[in-house]
């Protein structure tokens, strides 16, 4: 920050505090905070009211830890010195640091009044501008610091990036072009003239201007200007086929040949050759077997070869892969080949392979053995067929095959894993955290196996246990290691306790974990703040641009996607009940989680006081004309989530987590579903329309669907007066697409049903509709036990989700459903009675924390009751 020479009367200091205030800012720049203090206190003696020093001294003590003394300083200061750029851009700085992203371009493009030609604010403002995506106006900051900074070359660069950005990429290339009519003498192999070359090619193509990239690309090539040899190749190809050219097919095999393993490099040279994977699967398959020849190891062509196959030939190209495979010992191969299961025939053929190489490999086979890795191959073929029978719900037969490959080799965590998914699968939460915990007894210094223990502890609703055993890995300093899996952004743990709270009925633990994902999120997009500069100094730009365009599509991420609509789901129903807003207070606490939560808020006590003992000791060594604004740590005001879950706008809230969504998970119905729960009841009923006909338009059978269907159509006859126009009469069209007005939904209701009679989904759905529309509960009861009737497909988390909607309709036949259900799946312990599941909890808690495990000289821990297998089968 530099001070403007000429300054109005009230700035003015005399030539001793004026050479003190530059200092004041030398110091600020050099994190000198001590000194910079007691030189600002020097200057105020003197002059208590100068505006500039006031701020200045504010914008040291918020460094320093103390937050809401510096801003009221801050504030002053801008009262007394309203036309100055300092005290403006120091209050960019401050609301910058607090992430207020817009508030701080307000701030900046105030300073910008009264400093037009400042540096240091043009390039904050650039950053803020793209930070904000606000093209338009970063095209105009970045040609004024190219005017006043012709020969800086980042600045060339950066106003190329702005016009393509903004979608001109026909200036983006001007820019580029004047940009290299300026160098001269550029050495080979320079990184940065590489990259921009490289980014002067990309524009061209997106230009489809594919011949002078292609020649610049060849004549870049030539004279060693570009550096990375596969970046060559690969504009090379594309740019080829876009062409039409001969050379194409070449190039594409040059590709293949440099990177056997690479779909794209395949699917590139398929499409040069115009063979469409779905209309020509016999030319495709033709040749793939040539790369399959040419490539004997490269395991990519013989993969796509089995997406494309089909009968005996998929017969004859599935069998040595399987059987190479299990020879291998691959753990991953059911995995490989599961995107195979949605043709039937395929997974019959599989399944068939599988069973008879384990048969051929068995012990007790009579065909003659001659090599030597059969006793592997037999055991992972049983692996192999566990994990397959698993998927189809086989769970017997699945662990039957499971404990024939234990008794074979008992040490081989895999074993355990699988043992523990197929239980879970089959509704033994307690059983499948014991089978992990054996898997992970198994190697105690993996995590992996630590995390996936910890993962089905929280399944089985063990959540204390699972955060001790997370704290094997996490750091030993942390308050807890939730805090410091939270700290690390562990999304996994994040989404898994609250899951667990959720199942639990803590509503407000769930939706804590729920929000700090988001929060997880918004760092992400906070992170890309000092990229905006560091990228165009380093010349880095396609992979900024790539960055950016990830950006804008962060929040489709699986796990934001699944912790929103959770989170939705909560506070609609807080909404719809706010009793369950009370209903999660310490009255309804164990000893143990009130000893928690006490815990947790003495964490917290002291994270509060190191951050402001950390900021005040902080000096970087290094110093820095461009301000990094300030990081401020994020305080947790509710460690309990309580606030949360009693907030007054809780519709609100959920609106603000699925907002992302209306435009980056347009096509996941369950998104649609929540947009519509929440819209409703905000009486925003465009939105709420629009949901309904785009889930309709994904799915028009989807049982949840139906539910709204239903409750729209309901919700609008129920209302005293119409909706007005003109909302009311879109709505009511959109509606009238869906389900018209004139159908009785009693029976609309009844013919779904009877449409999908042997779906236990359709069943529970045709129930909630029914409810909506006020039917007596014995009713509604009777319906959801047809569930159970043979011939319906029903399965765990069906007939769980039939459970706990009981429970929230007060039911009094819970206990009779848990009783039907608990003779119907026999491995389940899901549907036991409170008794028996505590003693179920009990045994779980004890063999987790004291273990049945014992070391084998070699410090494997192994299952005391497989000790006496051990001296069978192999060593893996």
């Amino acid at each position: 920050m530099s001070k403007k020479a000429a300054a109005p009367s009230n700035r003015t200091l005399a030539s001793k505090e004026s050479t003190l205030f530059k200092e004041l800012l030398s110091l600020y720049e050099n994190k000198q905070l001590k000194k910079g203090l007691k030189t600002a206190d020097q200057i105020l003696k003197k002059y208590p009211e100068h505006g500039e020093t006031l701020c200045m001294k504010g914008l040291v003590l918020v460094h320093m830890g103390r937050r809401d003394e510096g801003i009221e300083l801050v504030r002053k200061g801008i009262r007394m010195d309203l036309t100055s750029h300092i005290v403006w851009h120091v209050f960019g700085l401050i609301q910058k640091g607090e992430k207020k992203y817009e508030e701080a371009l307000k701030s900046y493009m105030q300073a910008l009044r009264f400093d037009k030609e400042n540096m240091n604010l043009l390039r904050d403002v650039a950053q803020l501008q793209t930070q904000l995506r606000l093209y338009d106006g970063l095209v105009e900051t970045r040609h004024m610091l190219l005017r006043l900074r012709p020969t800086v070359r980042q600045h060339w660069i950066a106003l190329a990036v702005a016009y393509h950005l903004s979608g001109n990429l026909a200036e983006a290339k001007k820019v580029v072009v004047e940009y290299e009519k300026t160098l001269k003498n550029v050495p080979h192999y320079d990184v940065e003239h590489s990259e921009m070359l490289l980014y002067h090619v990309r524009l061209l193509e997106e230009l489809e201007q594919y011949s002078e990239a292609l020649t610049l690309l060849d004549v870049s090539a030539k004279d060693r200007a570009i550096v990375d040899k596969t970046a060559i190749m690969e504009f090379r190809a594309r740019l080829l086929s876009k062409l039409k050219s001969e050379e194409a097919e070449h190039a594409w095999k040059v590709l293949v040949e440099h990177n056997p393993e690479c779909y794209d490099y395949y699917k590139g040279y398929m499409s040069n050759q115009n063979l469409d994977l779905d209309k020509n699967p016999a030319e495709a398959l033709a040749v793939l077997r040539e790369f399959s020849a040419q490539f004997p190891k490269a395991n990519v062509p013989r993969r796509l070869s089995l997406s494309l196959a089909s009968g005996e030939e998929f017969k004859a190209l599935a069998q040595p892969y399987l059987l190479s495979a299990l020879k291998k010992g691959i753990p991953s191969l059911f995995v490989d080949v599961k995107s195979l299961y949605t043709d039937p025939a395929k997974m019959k053929c599989l399944e068939d392979i599988a069973e008879s190489i384990r048969q051929d490999t068995s012990p007790e086979s009579s065909v003659p053995s001659s090599s030597s890795t059969e006793p592997t191959t037999y055991l992972w073929s049983l692996y192999f067929l566990a994990q397959h029978y698993s998927y189809l719900s086989e769970h017997t037969k699945a662990l039957d095959l499971l404990d024939t490959a234990m008794s074979h080799t008992p040490t081989l965590p895999e074993l355990y894993t699988c043992r523990a998914r197929t239980l879970k699968r089959a509704g033994d939460f307690y059983g499948a955290s014991r089978a992990m915990e054996d898997a992970r007894r198994l190697d105690g210094q993996d995590r992996f196996l630590n995390t996936k223990s910890a993962k089905y502890r929280m399944r089985a609703g063990l959540i204390d246990e699972a955060s001790a055993l997370l704290g094997l890995f996490t750091k030993k300093d942390a308050p807890s290691p939730g805090a410091d899996l939270e700290e690390m952004q562990s999304l996994f743990y994040l989404q898994e306790e609250g899951d667990a709270h959720r199942r639990a009925g803590k509503l407000n633990l769930a939706l804590r974990k729920y929000t700090a994902v988001q929060r997880v999120f918004d760092d992400y997009e906070d992170d890309q703040y000092d990229f905006h500069g560091y990228s165009l100094r380093k010349s880095t730009i396609n992979i900024y641009l790539n960055v950016l365009n990830w950006e804008d599509h962060l929040r489709s991420h699986p796990s934001y996607i699944k912790a929103a609509i959770a989170a939705s789901r909560i506070y609609v129903d807080v909404f719809d009940d706010p009793k369950l807003a009370s209903g999660n207070v310490d009255g309804n606490s164990t000893d143990a989680e009130k000893k928690a939560k006490k815990k947790a808020k003495k964490a917290h006590q002291k994270e509060k006081e190191d951050a402001a003992k950390k900021a005040a000791t902080a000096a970087p060594n290094n110093s820095s004309n461009e301000d990094k604004g300030l990081d401020v740590p994020f305080k947790d005001e509710d460690p309990d989530g309580m606030k949360l879950l009693s907030s007054p706008e809780p519709l609100e809230l959920a609106w603000k987590l699925l907002q992302p969504l209306t435009t980056l998970a347009q096509n996941n119905i369950e998104v649609c579903i929540a947009i519509y729960d929440v819209s409703i009841r905000r009486k925003k009923y465009l939105q709420a329309a629009q949901a309904l006909a785009r889930a309709r338009a994904l799915d028009s059978e989807y049982p949840d669907l139906h539910v709204r269907i239903v409750h729209a159509r309901h919700f609008v006859s129920s209302l005293p007066e119409a909706i007005p126009p003109p909302v009311g009469p879109v709505f009511n069209e959109t509606l009238d697409k869906i389900l018209p007005e004139g159908v009785a939904l009693e029976t609309y209701n009844s013919q779904y049903l009877q449409t999908h009679s042997t779906s236990a989904n359709a069943i529970l759905a045709a129930a909630q509709a029914s409810r909506v529309l006020g039917a007596p509960l014995q009713e509604v009861e009777n319906l959801l036990f047809t569930a159970l009737g043979d011939g319906v497909q029903l399965d765990i988390k069906t007939a769980l989700d039939i459970s706990n909607f009981l429970k929230k309709v007060k039911s009094s036949r819970v206990d009779e459903l848990h009783q039907a259900l608990d003779t119907k799946f026999t491995i389940s312990t899901a549907f036991k009675a409170p008794e028996e599941l505590a003693k179920l909890r009990e045994l779980t808690v004890s063999t987790n924390m004291n273990g049945s495990t014992e070391k084998l000289d070699n410090g494997t821990a192994v299952p005391i009751e497989n000790e006496a297998e051990l001296g069978k089968g192999v060593s893996t």
